[in-house]
């Protein structure tokens, strides 16, 4: 019987164990859950941040270009052409 009372009571301080363990590691995965968005919430962010600097790099170049700095005018030509070819395509649209 003491044998018995001897397992039950390893059982349960192994249970106990186990338990506290599990509820440990529910609070960890919880904690990591919170960096894990705070982090894709920031890197949303910076993405939106570098999208508005590289459109304002590319109309300062644009800029430059027309000013007559003489760099990167075949660039500034293939968006203005570009540029044409939308305003074309949203007129024919209009016309339809």
């Amino acid at each position: 019987m003491s044998n018995t009372i001897e397992a039950i009571h390893l059982l349960e301080n192994k249970l106990k164990n186990l338990i506290s363990n599990y509820e440990f590691l529910k609070k960890e995965n919880e904690i990591l859950l919170q960096n894990t968005t705070k982090l894709q919430h920031q890197l949303i962010k910076r993405e939106q941040l570098f999208a508005e600097q590289k459109k304002q790099y590319d109309l300062l170049k644009i800029a430059k270009t027309i000013e007559g700095s003489g760099e990167d005018t075949k660039d500034t030509k293939l968006k203005i052409n570009t540029l044409i070819r939308e305003i074309d395509k949203c007129i024919i649209q209009l016309n339809e």
